[in-house]
C-alpha cells in the first residue's frame, strides 16, 4: 500500500478549535464611486465607459465553532433525551457527522438527525420533547465539519482524554480514547453505506487507519481490511491517533467528494485565411 497520506495542512493562522473566537475585520470602507468631502465630481468623456473596479471575491461566511459552554450544553441536552431513545454522546456524534459528510451524495437532514436522538432505530422523540435547541447546536458542528472537508482543512475531532478510576496517572490507551468517535463514524457508514460502495482499493488504506481502533471481531467479512490493519503500527500517543483519524478522513474525501478541477482556459477560435480563388 502507498504510504502517501495527506499531511496536516499548515497555514499562517492556527486552525480554529471549539471555543475559539474570531475577531472581525475592519468596518466597511467607501466604495470606488464615493466622493471625499468637498471633492467635485467630474463627468467622464462623452461616449466613454468608466473602467469598473475589480471586485474582490466574496468571503466565505464564518461558521462560529461551538464554545466549551455550548459543548457542555449539547451534552446536557443529549442526556435529556427521554427513554427509550438512545442518543449519541458528543464524541460519537462528532464521528457520526464526519461519516455522514463523507457520503458521495448529501444525506438529507431529516434522515441523519433521527439517529442523533436515537442512534440505532432513529425513533421520533415524544411530542413533549423539544429537540430544536439540541439540533441547532448539532447543525452548527455539521456545517463547520463540512467546510473543513470541502476545503481539505484540518479539524479537531471531539475526543476526550480519560483517566483510570483507581490511579489518576493511569492514562487510557489512545485507541480507547478515540473509540467513541470511531464508533460514531462506523455507525454512519452502516446506516448510510454509499461510501463503502466506492472503489475498495481506494478505501482500504484510510479505512484501516480509522477502524484499527475497533475490536477486530466487529469487522465482519473484511479480510483485506484486517490484513491492512495488522500491517499498521499502533499510535504512540493520542496526538498521533487523532492525526491519523483526520488524515484518513481527508483521504476518504478525495475518494467520495473529489474537488472540482479548474476549467481549462478556452482558446480563441483559429483565424481562417481568405477563401480560395475559384474560376468564374
Amino acid at each position: 500500500m502507498s504510504s502517501n497520506k495527506p499531511s496536516r495542512p499548515r497555514s499562517s493562522a492556527a486552525p480554529a478549535r471549539p471555543g475559539s473566537s474570531h475577531r472581525s475585520g475592519p468596518g466597511p470602507r467607501p466604495g470606488p464611486g464615493a466622493s471625499s468631502p468637498g471633492a467635485a465630481s467630474r463627468p467622464g468623456p462623452r461616449g466613454s465607459h468608466a473602467a469598473s473596479a475589480a471586485k474582490p471575491p466574496l468571503a466565505k461566511p464564518q461558521i462560529q465553532p461551538l464554545s466549551e459552554a455550548e459543548l457542555d450544553q449539547l451534552q446536557d441536552l443529549l442526556d435529556q433525551v427521554p427513554a427509550p431513545l438512545e442518543p449519541l454522546d458528543v464524541s460519537m456524534l462528532d464521528g457520526y457527522l464526519v461519516g455522514v459528510l463523507l457520503q458521495p451524495k448529501a444525506v438529507p437532514a431529516f434522515q441523519w438527525t433521527r439517529h442523533v436522538l436515537d442512534s440505532e432505530e432513529g425513533r421520533n422523540p415524544p411530542e413533549r420533547f423539544d429537540s430544536r435547541p439540541l439540533l441547532a447546536l448539532v447543525k452548527r458542528r455539521y456545517q463547520q465539519l463540512n467546510q473543513a472537508i470541502v476545503d481539505r482543512q484540518w479539524f479537531d475531532p471531539w475526543v476526550f482524554e480519560m483517566q483510570g478510576e483507581e490511579d489518576e496517572e493511569d492514562e487510557a490507551e489512545p485507541s480507547e480514547v478515540v473509540f467513541p468517535w470511531v464508533a460514531g463514524f462506523a455507525l454512519a457508514t452502516e446506516l448510510f453505506p454509499e461510501l463503502m460502495r466506492e472503489d475498495a482499493a481506494d478505501l482500504l488504506e484510510p479505512l484501516a487507519a480509522i477502524f484499527m481502533h475497533l475490536d477486530p471481531d466487529d469487522l465482519e467479512d473484511a479480510d483485506d481490511l484486517l490484513e491492512e490493519i495488522e500491517s499498521l503500527e499502533p499510535p504512540k500517543d493520542l496526538e498521533e491517533a487523532v492525526e491519523g483519524l483526520v488524515s484518513a478522513c481527508l483521504m476518504l474525501a478525495d475518494v467520495s467528494r473529489p474537488q472540482a478541477k479548474p476549467a481549462a482556459p478556452q482558446r480563441p477560435p483559429a483565424r481562417r485565411g481568405p477563401p480560395p480563388r475559384g474560376r468564374y
